[in-house]
Order: structure tokens, then sequence, then C-alpha cells
């Protein structure tokens, strides 16, 4: 049957006054702020929600398609949603929607796919699980979002049953009558039952921290084609549409914020301006200060020894003195007499652990060596050694290296090449006992000694 002109305005009418009423609400609902933080995870904000709405069923989808009436009424549809949130742009929606259909055909019968005058199927329930995906807001940019669209697709479960009027005037009434497909001989019953597909889109204004005011529409296939009471087209599957208006109400604490207008760059943002976050960097720096400050005390070496004051055994060692690896002086070896040129005896140089290098502490003895020889002339012979470790081969080249880098110092001082003689002992002559690392360290050493 068509509906009047009349009809239809008060169907809009009852969507306008939706909005009056939403409107309403907001006026009285007081804004609420939260501190949040962007890996809060959900259990900071609000998720949960219910709904509202009412609008206008048609037998007729936005994107075409065949339909068997090529008339179509509005007809009042109303529903009920509950929504879940489990991210800022998608969450699971349930929803529930009842009213009814209805369609008419012209005298031309052009575009119709039957022969049949009209038709009215009532819509027990369409129940559904569908999910709703926030594709962006027009001020997303905003600290506070207020408008944003979304789309929505699932799929559902429905009862209904179609009352069709011949051309003729027979009218048939599926309910009570319903036996599904044609051909299906189950037990005749009420209604008919089957699947559907809902794919829609819409928009949604926020019109307080508790309430929203939605605009939709939803195209929903029927995985039949009986929807209108007519198989008019064996390989064809029926369809209705529903545009409606609806009120949406936030569940849960009013000091959370609703995830689903929740603006992640803001949030993020305000963490990172947050001043509970920049005193912890702040105190950060301050605890990483303390460590570099108690690694220097630890490098820290007072009377220059080459031994940290953390461990040295013998603080305040006279600069130049040779020391052990606690800090302390070495035995001094036995003076070497000159007594024609006063060439006196000087320590004796030592060398770490298989290296030939002069150690800066042994320059002081040596210039004072260079010394004596430029003003007095003679003759030393420098002999080198080695301590116990690796084979008596490798050692005596060692000590050979070391009595070498001796000669050269001097020379490069203004000594003459012909008044140093050199002497490679390799582990012989020992100072010292190789059975410790004090002892070692005595022995890996250079010695002068007047020709």
């Amino acid at each position: 049957m068509n509906y009047s002109t009349l009809k239809k305005s008060v169907a809009l009418s009852l969507v306008a006054l939706t909005g009056v009423a939403t409107l309403a609400v907001a006026q009285d609902a007081p804004a609420t702020t939260s501190s949040t933080k962007v890996f809060g995870g959900r259990g900071q904000y609000r998720t949960w929600s219910i709904g509202v709405n009412g609008g206008v069923l048609a037998p007729v989808i936005a994107i075409g398609g065949s339909n068997d009436f090529n008339k179509w009424d509005v007809n009042l549809g109303y529903g009920l949603n509950i929504r879940k949130q489990l991210g800022h742009s998608f969450a699971l929606e349930l929803n529930g929607l009842r009213g009814k259909v209805s369609g008419s055909n012209d005298a031309t019968l052009s575009g119709a796919g039957s022969t049949n005058r009209e038709f009215e199927t009532e819509l027990q329930y369409a129940v559904d699980l569908r999910g709703v995906v926030n594709v962006g807001s027009i001020d997303f940019l905003r600290r506070e979002n207020s408008v944003g669209f979304f789309l929505t697709a699932g799929g559902g479960y429905l009862a209904y049953a179609p009352k069709v009027t011949a051309s003729n005037g027979t009218v048939t009434d599926w309910k009570g009558n319903a036996t599904g497909p044609a051909g299906d001989k189950h037990e005749a019953k009420d209604y008919v039952k089957g699947f559907y597909i809902p794919v829609g889109a819409g928009v949604k204004f926020k019109v307080s921290e508790r309430v929203n005011f939605n605009l939709g529409y939803t195209m929903n296939f029927v995985d039949a084609d009986n929807f209108d009471g007519v198989y008019a087209k064996g390989t064809t599957k029926d369809h209705f549409s529903y545009g409606y208006a609806g009120l949406e109400f936030s569940l849960g604490s009013s000091a959370k914020p609703s995830l689903e207008w929740t603006n992640p760059l803001a949030t993020m943002y305000d963490e990172l301006k947050d001043p509970t976050l920049r005193q912890e960097v702040e105190a950060l720096k301050t605890r990483v200060s303390a460590v570099e400050k108690s690694v220097e005390d630890l490098k820290k070496d007072t009377d220059g020894d080459g031994v940290a004051d953390q461990f040295d055994k013998c603080p305040g060692t006279p600069a130049g003195t040779a020391v052990d690896g606690s800090g302390c002086p070495l035995p001094v070896p036995a003076a070497v007499t000159a007594p024609t040129t006063g060439v006196t005896g000087f320590e004796k140089i030592g060398f770490d652990f298989n290296s030939s290098v002069l150690k800066t502490e042994s320059y002081p003895t040596l210039d004072k060596l260079s010394s004596v020889l430029r003003e007095n002339g003679g003759k030393v012979t420098v002999n080198g050694y080695a301590s116990s470790e690796g084979t008596a081969a490798y050692n005596l080249k060692l000590s050979k290296d070391r009595a070498n880098s001796v000669k050269t110092y001097l020379v490069n001082s203004g000594v003459n090449a012909s008044q140093v003689a050199t002497k490679g002992n390799g582990e012989a002559n020992p100072i010292a006992s190789n059975d410790t690392e004090e002892g070692r360290i005595q022995n890996r050493r250079v010695e002068t000694a007047r020709n």
C-alpha cells in the first residue's frame, strides 16, 4: 500500500524531534576531562554505550538493484543497539530492529519484477553484530572532537512475514503459513527466518560527554528472494534499507573520557608535555650525572703514579717514582758508579708486560743519564731484562728491544751512539721472584752499567 505525503512528513518530523531532544540533553551535560596515557590501555576510558534509534524503512537501497515492485513506501522503523569500543577507531555493535516494509506496482508495471499489486512485510525482528569503523572527524586536529563519520558492516538473523495482494485482489498472508523458500515442505510457521548482511554509513555528533546524536543509513541484503512475498527472480535476493536518527548514551565512570572521541595526537602531546614526566626526565638526568661523577672519582689519580686513588695504598708518591700495582714505590737497584766521569747510579727503567715502549715516568731518569754522558763523556752498557712469561727465545728478543729503546732515547737526546752499548739478557739475573706479579713487574727492566 502507498503512504500519503502526510505520513511521510510525520516520520521525518519524528527524526527532527529526536535531534531537538538530543540538544536539550546536551545543555545539561557537564564536560568531563581526564588525564590519559598513550599506552594506558582501555581501562582509562569509557568503552560501553547503549542507543535508541528511529527512522524509515524502505524496500530499496541506495546502490540500486532489481525490485519486485516499482513503487516503495516510507514506514516507521525503530531499534536498539549496544556497542563496545575496542579502540579509538573500531567498535563492535549489537543491533536490533523492528518495523514493516511495503511497496506496490503502478498500472504500467515499468521496472517491476512481478505483476502483484502490493505487499507489506512485518519485520518481527532483525538482530545483527557489526563492526563500526570511525573513518575520521572534520576537526580531528583539534583537541576536542565533536563530529565523526563511521562505516558499518556485519551479519545478522531476521524474522519476517510478508502479505501480498495479487493483481486480481487475492491476498496471501504468510503469517502463520510461512514455509520458507519455494518447495520447502517444512511445517508452516508464523515467520520466515533467515540471514542478512547489513552495510552502512553515518555521522555522529558529540552533544555532551555522555550523549551522541547519530544519523545513519544501512542497506540490508537478505539471503532470500521472499522478503516481499514474491519469488519473481529465482537468482536474485531481496533487500531493504533503514535511514535513522538516534541517541547514544555512554556508560561508565564520569571521571573517564569516552574512547571513541579520544584524539590520539592530543593525548600524545599532553603526555610529552606532562610536568610529571618532565620531572622524571630531570631526575634521571641528575642520576646519570651522579653516576658520571662516581666514575670520574674512580679514575682520579692525585699523585699521578698511574694508580687510581681508589686502589692506591701509598698516596702521595713523588712524581716519576716507579710504583707497583698498589701504587707503592718499587725497590731501587744498587748504584752504578763511574768515578772518572761522574756517572752515578740511576734507577732502573721499568716496562709494561710484553712491551718495549718507554713509560713517561722513565723520562726524568733518562734525561739525567743523558746529561751526564753529554757533559762528562764515557760509555755505558744498557742491559735489558724480561720476566719469565713466554719462551726464553721470545724474552731474549724482548729484552734486546727494551735496551734498544733506551739507547734510542739517549741518542735522540744528544748522546753519541758510540757511547751506548746494548745487551739483551732475557730472563737471566732476576731481581725478584717470577712467581708473583709484583716480582715479575720488577724483572721487566733495563739497567745501565759503566764500561
